[in-house]
């Protein structure tokens, strides 16, 4: 998030840093040194002292563009992120850790412009997620007044991400894909960006190819006729775009890839469904400069509902336009989940979309036949409820659909108690 601090650069001309953090004890500053060696940043950006020797060293410097600051030995943390706030550019990411498990504290951090709040001990996979994040926002792309003025493409496009780790979002991206290009009749491509492990294909009874994997890797061979060949059918209005890479060789893509792939892609079909991870939605944010809607698949789970409020952020940062749509999949009869629908809606402050029962009836039919949820248990009520969200989503799109969603800072002000901090 780019936090509201000062609105005048005071070192205008100084270069800036990309990182750089003060904490306060040997355990974090060991865990934050082996997330930035792994990131290939500067471990001597880590500096001992918290946040009041941040305030002071950033009074007579310029500040970083990522910013880590530890709050523990602040007496008054808040007056302080303030007094930091005065000396810090416009656009710095700040995020601020501290032993403090406090839902009032959280909110006002986040309310003065923290990006981010954790609680130590804070754990290798917490911070690096964090710093990840944080990246991730200063890297994408900014718009401009010509890109505002492009001629918006008439392909509806829609990102399918997953709360958590087997939530289901892969078999909504499935019958979302199966739905549109059957029961709407629109020609609809569906990709699959789990590079290694994606069930996109799966799903359908077909082999996915290296079509996805030869495109990221080699973005100047993409065109029609590249697609044309690298797309499985599993039908006269769906296309299949997946991979299997090998589990040894990592794929390496960038933003110009992804946006070549997806502006191909468009030129033939009237919708995109995209299956999405969330680390390579981290990893490359700008996935989500063409969706006009995102699908968040939840269950009602503490931890999913953590993630989806951070997701929602994240979503709202990059891609303000685009539509979120809550999908709580997996749900159980009332009474035995972990949170009730009302108390998740509260904390998330959004309403859910769309529900889909708990049915390993039709989950076992679609494995067996090879087929979507959808289309193997027609009839169900899983089956009607996706069918539903892909009318809402397909047939009232439009330029003007999207509303734009409340920014970062906003969806995180009114974070509600029934979350607690997340810690190491």
């Amino acid at each position: 998030m780019n936090a509201p601090w000062s609105s005048t650069q005071r070192f205008a001309d100084a270069p800036r840093d990309l990182f750089s953090a003060f904490v306060s004890d040997d355990a974090t500053a060991e865990v934050l040194k082996n997330t930035v060696l792994d990131m290939g940043w500067q471990p001597e950006r880590i500096h001992r002292g918290g946040l009041p020797n941040a305030v002071q060293t950033l009074s007579v410097s310029a500040s970083p563009q990522i910013l880590l600051v530890d709050l523990s030995d602040s007496q008054d943390p808040l007056g302080e992120i303030n007094a930091l706030a005065e000396v810090c550019e416009p656009g710095t990411i700040v995020i601020a850790i501290g032993g403090v498990n406090d839902v009032h504290l959280y909110r006002e951090l986040l309310a003065s412009g923290i990006h981010d709040y954790l609680l130590k001990p804070v754990s290798d996979h917490v911070m690096r997620e964090a710093l990840h994040n944080a990246q991730a926002i200063l890297l994408a792309p900014k718009n401009t007044p010509a890109a505002e003025a492009e001629p918006e493409s008439k392909t509806s496009t829609v990102a399918v991400i997953g709360a958590r780790g087997g939530v289901g979002a892969s078999t909504v991206a499935t019958s979302l894909a199966w739905a549109t290009s059957h029961a709407l009749g629109r020609k609809t491509a569906l990709l699959d960006f789990d590079l290694h492990f994606g069930v996109g294909a799966l799903s359908f009874d077909l082999e996915p190819g290296r079509g996805l994997t030869d495109a990221l890797e080699n973005p100047a061979r993409i065109d029609s006729l590249f697609i044309e060949r690298a797309i499985v059918k599993a039908s006269e209005n769906l296309a299949i775009l997946s991979a299997e890479a090998s589990i040894n060789a990592p794929i390496l893509t960038d933003g110009a890839a992804l946006n070549q792939l997806h502006a191909q892609v468009a030129q033939t079909c009237d919708a995109i469904i995209m299956d999405v991870p969330r680390l390579f939605l981290v990893q490359n944010p700008n996935l989500l400069t063409d969706a006009r809607h995102v699908v968040i698949v939840t269950d009602y789970t503490l931890a999913a509902a953590r993630d989806t409020l951070r997701l929602i952020g994240f979503i709202g940062a990059q891609s303000p336009n685009a539509k979120i749509h809550l999908v709580a999949n997996k749900v159980l009869p009332q009474g035995q989940t972990e949170v009730s629908r009302k108390d998740f809606e509260a904390s998330v402050e959004q309403a859910i979309s769309a529900e889909l029962p708990l049915d390993q009836k039709s989950a076992i039919a679609a494995a067996q036949q090879g087929a979507s949820l959808a289309q193997a248990g027609h009839g169900s009520k899983a089956a009607a409820a996706l069918g539903e969200l892909a009318r809402q989503i397909i047939l009232g799109d439009g330029p003007d659909a999207g509303a734009e969603s409340p920014s970062l800072l906003a969806r995180f002000k009114t974070l509600k108690s029934l979350i607690p901090l997340k810690s190491g």
